[in-house]
């Protein structure tokens, strides 16, 4: 591994740090620094949203303050493939937030999965240029 790949990994690693931040934070335009202008996001499998990043950035918008402002990603099992039009990236997440009851409370709900990102160099450093949310549980809902 060069000096080059390294750097790399760590500019795609850090977007996925940023992402999750974001959407934890509620700080949408900060997607603007992990997401490609013309990325796509398909959030179907946890019953979300499908299209081009600045609709799919709307909806989050829109949605994710259901979920109050306690939202606490964890990222981990990072695994980035390059290849000649980018790289292919996976990361294992958790992502347990908190939502009102419906009786005056709250409870916790929790989505595990992988994010499947295809990400781009660009001028402004690595982007992701697709984001596939894929669950493999839910607890809570």
């Amino acid at each position: 591994m060069d000096l080059q790949e390294l750097i790399d990994r760590a500019e795609i690693t850090d977007a996925i740090t940023r992402y999750t931040l974001a959407v934890d934070d509620g700080d949408w335009d900060a997607l603007d620094t992990v997401f490609a202008p013309d990325a796509t996001i398909d959030y179907s499998e946890s019953g979300g949203a499908v299209g081009a990043f600045p609709e799919v950035k709307k909806w989050l918008a829109e949605m994710l303050p259901a979920f109050s402002s306690r939202r606490l990603h964890t990222v981990g099992q990072v695994a980035i493939t390059f290849n000649e039009e980018g790289a292919d990236v996976v990361a294992y997440f958790d992502n347990p937030m908190v939502i009102a009851d419906g009786q005056g409370g709250e409870r916790i709900v929790e989505v595990g999965g992988r994010y499947r990102h295809f990400f781009v160099r660009t001028p402004r450093g690595w982007r992701s240029r697709h984001l596939h949310e894929e669950v493999f549980w839910t607890r809570g809902f």
